[in-house]
């Protein structure tokens, strides 16, 4: 463990040094699309990454990394530690992704990172029905969004065992079976960087329900509206920021996100930690981290079918993955998403930004306290989670 911690504060490597230059010095706007297709369907979600791309609409890959790499984010958010092999974070996505170890291999190994494979243990992926195989078909845009993921949680929780569950499809039938498969395999954390709308959810939220379990949840890339499982009042709703360095003491500074979903559910309960009076119902989101891909991650993962390539990626998707590793670095216990509720000073409060207009305004504005976009804030350090 000391190594680790020694490689991720002196700089781990130079691609990271580059890294961190690129998405310091991005331009104030850059074009990017959504990495999953719009859906109409009830009971079927996408995924809320958001790629960036050039002035043609072709995937900006680069052969090195662009866009904030561990250093940055573990600076931004104070996080110094590194966790245990002994707790288990999932990542929970759909379709098969038949390169998710070694294209994980290059991001951890460009960055410092100790090797996670399945050889040593630490890497394990399953189909939704628990077994190393056959997997479902390959689905491109899934396969970046779960490479954001893995990346995202490496980054946070170095030390962590990995757990890819592929569900065969977007369907919350399957999503929903990944799930529980994740937790029936000792995950502590659960990830899932996914939404559709409430209607019909109702059949399937119990699967996002596993006492002492951390299961996050993006709560969208579209702005002002809820989804779910977000919206399940057993998860971690993570809502999104836009990140830049800063002459603060912090060294970091953060707005909302314009993209975040954020709103009052329409389906689901207040849990009684959430004290806000303006949503009777269960409000998103809890808690936030960096979205923006105008200030985005660098992600080492799929650009097309046949090749993999450094990309860059904004979107809620970025910060359920990066919050699920605080709670993996964390490793205590878990009550649902009360515990930033009990924290809320080891949270950097986002006070200013909009994801939208809305007649109860915190739920779309962010300021001092409690807000819709960003929830209660972002992690200052691993104490609130």
């Amino acid at each position: 463990m000391r190594t680790v911690t020694k490689l991720l504060l002196k700089g781990v490597a130079a691609a990271a040094m580059m890294a961190a230059s690129a998405a310091h010095a991005a331009p104030e706007r850059v074009r990017h699309i959504a990495v999953c297709p719009a859906i109409s369907e009830e009971r079927m979600a996408r995924c809320h990454s958001h790629v960036v791309v050039d002035n043609a609409g072709n995937l900006l890959e680069t052969k090195t990394p662009s866009g904030y790499g561990p250093s940055d984010l573990r600076s931004a958010y104070k996080i110094t530690a590194t966790g245990s092999s002994t707790t288990i974070v999932a990542i929970v996505d759909a379709y098969g992704y038949p390169n998710a170890e070694s294209d994980l291999a290059t991001y951890r190994s460009t960055y410092g990172l100790p090797a996670c494979t399945t050889a040593n243990g630490c890497f394990q992926k399953l189909n939704q029905s628990g077994s190393a195989g056959p997997y479902p078909k390959t689905n491109t845009g899934w396969s970046q969004e779960t490479a954001l993921d893995l990346d995202m949680a490496s980054a946070m929780c170095p030390n962590c065992k990995l757990l890819l569950v592929e569900g065969n499809s977007s369907s919350f039938a399957n999503l929903a079976a990944a799930v529980n498969t994740a937790a029936a395999f000792g995950a502590h954390v659960i990830s899932n960087s996914y939404g559709g709308g409430e209607s019909g959810s109702t059949s399937y939220e119990s699967a996002y329900n596993h006492p002492g379990v951390a299961v996050t949840v993006s709560t969208g890339d579209s702005g002002y509206g809820v989804q779910f499982p977000a919206s399940s009042p057993h998860v971690t709703a993570v809502g999104g920021t836009h990140l830049v360095t800063a002459s603060n003491s912090r060294g970091w500074t953060e707005t909302a996100w314009s993209g975040a979903g954020s709103g009052c559910s329409t389906t689901y309960a207040k849990p009684s930690w959430q004290l806000d009076t303006g949503c009777t119902m269960r409000s998103l989101a809890d808690v936030s981290a960096v979205a923006d891909p105008n200030t985005g991650v660098a992600v080492y993962g799929p650009s097309t079918a046949r090749r993999s390539a450094w990309l860059v990626f904004g979107g809620t998707s970025v910060a359920a993955p990066l919050i699920g590793g605080v709670y993996g670095a964390n490793g205590g216990a878990v009550n649902y998403g009360s515990d930033p509720y009990a924290h809320v000073s080891a949270l950097f409060d986002v006070t200013s930004g909009s994801n939208g207009s809305c007649t109860v305004p915190y739920l779309c504005t962010a300021g001092t306290g409690y807000d819709g976009p960003t929830g209660l804030g972002t992690p200052n350090g691993i104490t609130a989670f």
